[in-house]
């Protein structure tokens, strides 16, 4: 076993690359630092900043290296490549053969052509795009086809030729022929540049016009296209962004994670319009998305302007390493308001989504229940998996009416065949603590009785609460002799998760983990089942006292009208015959009782009603 503080000490504090390592010596997981010593600590030492998925990971790591590198952009450099070598099963990994197309134009050809391509090249041509789901790469080429009249040919336009059909239909100007100079056609290509660049108006007068030309001739199959196609530029109009100028390119990135699964979303804007999105699943310690972004433009140069993301440890050092890959200057910003904010939470809400929504529905709920449990197992160093998690809860006002809650999860989802609440008998006054105590005495004390949900041994019970109620619940596990039962309490401020095995150190969960909100749901289930029960039974007493205040009717009548019929408000819809059927009240006496609740009724409103008015 690796003496982990010890070998920290010889580790320096220059920029590096580290590199974990299973107990098969596989490397699991490289990341990098500009200062390796202190990135490594945190690691191993500060448990209130790891992710779920960073808590799994340290569980398989026996050992580590480091390589010392003379910057944090050669750290980067140096990581990408390492991950492409080893492809760790903890870092995010990009698919190397993931592209998406391109507009391409090469002005320095006597008659440039329009291509569709899915690799950039460092060439000198110009290329736009990426262009992903929202916007289809072919009606953007159509669009350029039906409005300019350029050649969409690979004909040499070297050697003149007899000019194709397009010629006779307006669509190109046929360079092929010879009849038309450079200067005119390349200026014709301009505007396609110009639109690619964000100007729509050009092409809308030319669609409009030709429309309008082709409806005059009664060519109304022709004029039809050219409506259709003004209908594709509308949608690619729309797209548009609000407060953003049409010459602007930018790249959104955004990162989010539940402990299990990550999702990376990549939202594109080009000449000011949101022309694609793109989400990226898997599985991964990593929440640094620097590498991510990195990798994705070691396959695919960035055509932006700027980077747009909130995830990237070292923007400066990303920028510089960004820029070494394309021609011009890409700066890498995160924004605090304004439209790039909006834009990045955008970005953030399609990763949610995606991670919510990976996987098939089975898939997801699985993780959401299994996966939590086996989560929650890990992260706690539980001894067996808590496949039957029992929750407890108090409710009470002021030390009156005192109840409790038990509900059961099995599996990570609620079990309410098996829920079952209390009422407090021995505790005077007002003390959680010593209800608590009552309340798991009396359980665990039901282990292998009779009936089906006490008889049940539970995995881990839960008690909502701090240090003190666990303190209280672990002298009722002592009394009954059930210390062999693993128990837990969550606190609500921090969610500070306290350990029957450890009460004085709080665990922290990740708040993005599946664990953490198994628990939240099983503590606010225990909650809203004690409250529920508390105000049925407090309604049943104020009911029980209301009727008490009506002369000739005691505790015995009272109680049992609210057995048969469940409150004062359902009594008053009775009539005096249906009240008449429970044991010894007379019809007379049941109408007298209808009287004098419908007085107090009157009385009450009137009571209200005077208050109101003040």
């Amino acid at each position: 076993m690796v003496d982990f503080k010890g070998k920290l000490k010889d580790v320096p504090t220059n920029p590096g690359v580290y590199l974990m390592l299973d107990a098969q010596g596989e490397i699991i997981y490289v990341g990098k630092a500009k200062n390796l010593k202190n990135r490594l600590r945190s690691y191993f030492f500060n448990l209130s900043n790891r992710t779920a998925k960073v808590m799994a990971m340290l569980d398989h790591v026996a050992d580590f290296r480091y390589i010392i590198c003379a910057s944090e952009v050669d750290a980067l450099l140096t990581e990408n490549n390492l991950i492409k070598k080893h492809s760790p099963r903890y870092n995010i990994l990009l698919k190397d053969d993931k592209a998406y197309p391109f507009v391409r134009i090469d002005m320095k050809q006597p008659y440039p052509k329009i291509d569709v391509v899915r690799k950039l090249k460092n060439d000198g041509a110009k290329y736009f795009g990426p262009y992903m789901q929202s916007i289809n790469v072919r009606d953007i080429t159509d669009l350029i086809h039906t409005a300019f009249c350029v050649r969409d040919c690979n004909r040499d336009m070297q050697k003149p030729s007899r000019p194709c059909l397009n010629k006779h239909l307006g669509r190109c100007l046929a360079p092929c022929s010879g009849e038309v100079s450079q200067e005119v056609y390349r200026a014709e290509m301009q505007k396609v540049i110009d639109f690619l660049r964000g100007n729509d108006r050009e092409v809308e007068r030319v669609l409009n016009e030709k429309m309008r030309r082709f409806a005059d001739e009664e060519n109304f199959e022709v004029a039809l296209n050219y409506r259709n196609k003004l209908k594709v530029l509308a949608k690619i109009v729309q797209k548009q962004v609000s407060a953003l100028p049409k010459d602007f390119n930018l790249d959104i990135f955004a990162f989010e994670t539940n402990g299990i699964i990550c999702a990376v979303n990549m939202l594109v804007v080009r000449a000011g319009k949101l022309v694609g999105g793109e989400n990226f699943t898997t599985g991964c310690a990593d929440e640094d998305i620097a590498s991510y972004i990195y990798q994705y433009y070691t396959n695919n140069p960035p055509l932006c302007d700027e980077i747009v993301t909130d995830g990237a440890s070292a923007p400066e050092s990303l920028e510089e390493a960004v820029n070494k890959l394309c021609a011009h200057t890409v700066r890498v910003v995160e924004p605090k308001q304004g439209v790039r904010k909006q834009l990045l939470e955008l970005a953030h809400s399609n990763a949610y989504d995606a991670m919510v929504k990976h996987g098939t529905q089975d898939e997801r709920r699985e993780l959401r229940t299994l996966g939590a449990v086996r989560q929650l197992a890990e992260l706690l160093k539980l001894r067996a998996l808590p496949n039957r998690i029992e929750g407890y809860d108090i409710s009470h006002i002021s030390g009156t009416d005192k109840v409790a809650s038990m509900v059961v999860f099995e599996g990570g989802q609620p079990k309410k065949a098996h829920y079952r609440k209390f009422k407090i008998k021995t505790v005077e006054g007002n003390n959680d603590f010593a209800c608590m105590r009552e309340v798991l005495t009396r359980r665990l004390e039901r282990l292998g009785g009779d009936d089906e949900s006490f008889s049940a041994i539970p995995d881990l019970l839960l008690i909502d609460g701090g240090k003190g109620q666990l303190a209280y619940a672990k002298e009722a596990q002592s009394i009954t002799g059930r210390e062999d039962i693993e128990i837990i309490s969550l606190a609500k401020r921090e969610e500070e998760v306290f350990l029957g095995s450890n009460p004085l150190t709080p665990v922290i969960l990740p708040k993005d983990s599946v664990a953490l909100q198994l628990l939240q749901r099983v503590r606010d289930e225990s909650h809203r089942f004690a409250i529920t029960f508390h105000r049925n039974l407090r309604s049943k007493h104020l009911s029980e006292s209301a009727l008490k205040n009506i002369k000739g009717v005691g505790a015995k009548t009272a109680a049992a009208l609210i057995r048969a019929f469940g409150s004062v408000e359902d009594i008053k819809h009775k009539t005096a015959e249906e009240l008449a059927e429970v044991d010894g009240i007379s019809v007379n006496k049941a109408q007298y009782i209808l009287d004098e609740l419908h007085a107090m009724s009157g009385a009450q409103t009137e009571r209200t009603e005077d208050g109101a008015s003040e």
